[in-house]
């Protein structure tokens, strides 16, 4: 039998660091979920695993793309799973670690099936966008699929202002002629493996004050000179994200960078939250302080381990 062992919770809160010492107690490897420390221009502000961490256990998915690449969850998931299928062939165990919910998803249960879309839909949705902006997505898709939008608006509001994912939720409406909610949780994918899924937390004044003290090493680390070097493809969709936006605003004269820094903690304060929101709707997950020591982890997935093996 072959395990899985998933590291979720949300930014900040040491799944990187846990992650690390659980391979080398399990002499396993570690594959990243996490959507964006998949792109190697995107370092300082996606704090991705530092040469260090990297070299003290195998990871696989950080910083195997280029921000110029177009790069989905469903991508990942046929990488992912031929990665598990080519590690689990000598080893029992491997580790995801991330806190993206939709690809920790996609890697455990799979992807809901969506039609083929006409190229003609793609673009005429493409020509509405530009000409009117996000106004034009928003109100579309309350009018193609309200129930779907009023969702999104309560759990990840983030996204009615992310106009990819805006877009195809839209186009799936025009060209199948139905709502695009209709096409969600059809169905669970079998998986060669058993998850063994562990979700850190904190409580909330002790994570907000983590991710404050890691956008200031982020300052100092550089974050400045990497946006800047990246400010000419600031339209590719891997920099529509927290830590990018708010400097290409101040590079635009738009906010200072006090302001800026400011911007950047409170929207990853939101987007911990978000996460929060995400990984407690699954009943799977086993909770730890993020203090807690190594061994209780240890312990936890031994049992697991054992429990199935004598089921």
């Amino acid at each position: 039998m072959k395990y899985l062992i998933v590291i979720v919770g949300p930014t900040a809160i040491g799944k990187t660091a846990l992650s690390i010492r659980l391979a080398k107690h399990f002499h396993c490897e570690i594959l990243s979920c996490d959507s964006r420390q998949f792109f190697r221009e995107m370092s300082i502000g996606t704090a991705a695993p530092t040469n260090l961490e990297l070299a003290a256990a195998p990871h696989h998915f950080v910083h195997n793309r280029s921000i110029e690449d177009h790069y989905t969850v469903g991508d990942f998931e046929k990488e992912a799973t031929a990665k598990l299928h080519e590690l689990f062939t000598d080893h029992d165990w491997a580790i995801l670690v991330g806190g993206s919910g939709l690809y920790v998803d996609a890697v455990l249960n799979g992807l809901d099936y969506f039609p083929e879309i006409d190229p003609i839909v793609r673009k005429h949705v493409l020509q509405e966008y530009t000409k009117s902006g996000l106004d034009y997505l928003q109100d579309q898709l309350k009018q193609l699929d309200p129930s779907f939008y009023d969702k999104i608006t309560v759990d990840n509001p983030q996204t009615l202002l992310n106009p990819q994912r805006m877009m195809r939720f839209i186009e799936v409406c025009i060209g199948s002629g139905k709502p695009y909610s209709t096409f969600l949780n059809q169905k669970t994918t079998k998986r060669p493996f058993v998850p063994i899924i562990i979700g850190l937390e904190a409580e909330r004044q002790v994570l907000y004050d983590r991710i404050n003290r890691r956008v200031d090493v982020m300052v100092t680390s550089g974050l400045l000179e990497e946006v800047k070097s990246l400010h000419d493809n600031r339209h590719r969709n891997a920099l529509q994200t927290v830590g990018y936006r708010e400097i290409f605003e101040y590079l635009d004269g738009s906010i200072t960078l006090d302001q800026a820094i400011e911007e950047i903690k409170k929207n990853t304060r939101r987007f911990a939250k978000r996460q929060l929101t995400w990984f407690k709707k699954n009943e799977d997950i086993k909770w730890f302080d993020y203090q807690t020591n190594e061994e209780m982890i240890i312990d936890y997935i031994t049992s697991r381990i054992h429990a199935k093996q004598t089921s």
